[in-house]
C-alpha cells in the first residue's frame, strides 16, 4: 500500500491564523486550505479538538472542532475529514456518537472519527471540566468508545459502566459508513491506549517520528495477537511538521527558533528540508508502518507549498 497523505488545516490552534482579525476572513481561509488540499490528492484533512491556542493561550481565533468537522464537510465534495483528536473529557460519548452520525450522513461517508483522553488541563480548568488524573482519564475513555461503538452498531444501544450509562438509546441514522464509521483512537501509552486500539479501534494515530512509530506499532502488534486481532486490519497514521525548500539548509533556516527548540530531535526525521531529504523520510516513515501521514505545514495557510509538495510527492 502507498503512503496516504493527510493534512492539519489551519484552525488557529497552533497561532497558524494569527492576525487575521476578522472571524470570517480566518474560517474562509481555513475552508479554502481544506478544500485546495481537496484538489490536489490529499486523502484527507484533519481538525485538532482545543478552545485555547498554543505554546500559551491568546485572544487569537480557535475554531472549535466538531461544529468545523461538520462545516467542512458541506465545504468539500470527496475528501476525508476526522479529528486528531476528539477530546473525550469534553463531550458525551453518546451525543458525540450521535453527532458523529449525522456528519457522516452529511458527508456522505467521508467520516474518520478520531478520540483519545485528552490532556490539556489549562482548557479543562477554563471551561469547567473535572481533570481527573491521567490513569482515570484512560478509564473514561474505554466505556466511551465502548458507548460508541454500540450507538452505531445496537438498535437501543445499552451499556453500564461506571461513568457512562445508556439504556435504550435510539441513533438514527447511525451514518453512512458500513459496519461503522471507523474509530481512531489516538495516543501512544503502550499498556492502555494502544490496547483499547487492538480491542476496539479502527485506525490508530502513535508517534512522531519513525524509530517511535515502529516501537509503538510493534506493541501494538502484540496486544493484537493477545486479544486476537488481525493488526492488518488496523489503518496506522502518524503525524508530523512539513517545511520543504530548495536545500535543506534553506528549510532549517525558515524554522522558526522556538519551533526548533519545541522539535528538537525530531528536526532530523520531520518533514524538513529539501524534496530529496523529505523523500528519504518518507521511506522512513513508510519503512516503520505508517500507512497515512498527516502534515502539519509551518505556514498552514499557504496553498502553494500544498500545491508544490503534491507536484513532487503524489503519483
Amino acid at each position: 500500500m502507498a503512503l496516504q497523505f493527510g493534512l492539519l488545516v489551519p484552525q488557529g490552534w497552533n497561532m497558524d491564523l494569527a492576525g487575521i482579525k476578522d472571524p470570517i476572513e480566518a474560517y474562509e481561509t481555513m475552508t479554502c486550505v481544506a478544500q485546495t488540499a481537496e484538489e490536489v490528492g490529499f486523502a484527507s484533512v484533519w481538525l485538532v479538538d482545543h478552545f485555547h491556542t498554543i505554546p500559551r493561550p491568546s485572544q487569537e481565533v480557535t475554531f472549535e472542532c466538531w461544529t468545523t468537522t461538520a462545516a467542512l464537510a458541506r465545504d468539500t465534495t470527496r475528501i476525508r475529514i476526522g479529528q486528531l483528536v476528539t477530546c473525550n473529557g469534553y463531550r458525551n460519548p453518546a451525543l458525540l456518537a450521535k453527532m458523529a452520525s449525522t456528519v457522516d450522513a452529511l458527508s456522505h461517508g467521508r467520516l474518520n472519527f478520531g478520540i483519545g483522553a485528552g490532556w490539556f488541563e489549562h482548557e479543562y480548568r477554563a471551561y469547567g471540566y473535572d481533570y481527573p488524573e491521567a490513569p482515570e482519564r484512560l478509564r473514561h475513555l474505554r466505556e466511551a468508545v465502548q458507548v460508541i461503538r454500540a450507538m452505531w452498531t445496537q438498535e437501543e444501544a445499552a451499556f453500564e459502566g461506571k461513568y457512562y450509562q445508556v439504556r435504550g438509546a435510539i441513533n438514527q441514522p447511525k451514518g453512512v459508513q458500513k459496519p461503522h464509521i471507523p474509530l481512531l483512537i489516538g495516543g501512544s501509552g503502550e499498556k492502555v491506549t494502544l490496547k483499547l486500539v487492538a480491542q476496539y479501534g479502527d485506525a490508530c494515530n502513535v508517534g512522531d517520528d519513525p524509530a517511535t512509530m515502529k516501537q509503538k506499532l510493534a506493541v501494538l502488534k502484540e496486544h493484537c495477537e493477545t486479544v486476537g486481532r488481525d493488526y492488518e486490519s488496523i489503518h496506522r497514521t502518524s503525524t508530523t511538521l512539513c517545511l520543504m525548500a530548495d536545500s535543506d539548509e534553506q528549510a532549517r533556516a525558515l524554522l522558526p527558533p522556538e519551533r526548533k527548540a519545541r522539535l528538537g530531535d525530531r528536526v532530523n526525521t520531520a518533514l524538513i528540508g529539501s524534496p530529496e531529504t523529505i523523500r528519504q523520510r518518507l521511506a522512513a516513515y513508510e519503512a516503520a508502518g505508517v500507512q497515512e501521514l498527516v502534515l502539519r505545514f509551518l505556514d498552514g495557510t499557504n496553498l502553494e507549498a500544498l500545491r508544490r509538495f503534491a507536484r513532487e510527492f503524489f503519483a
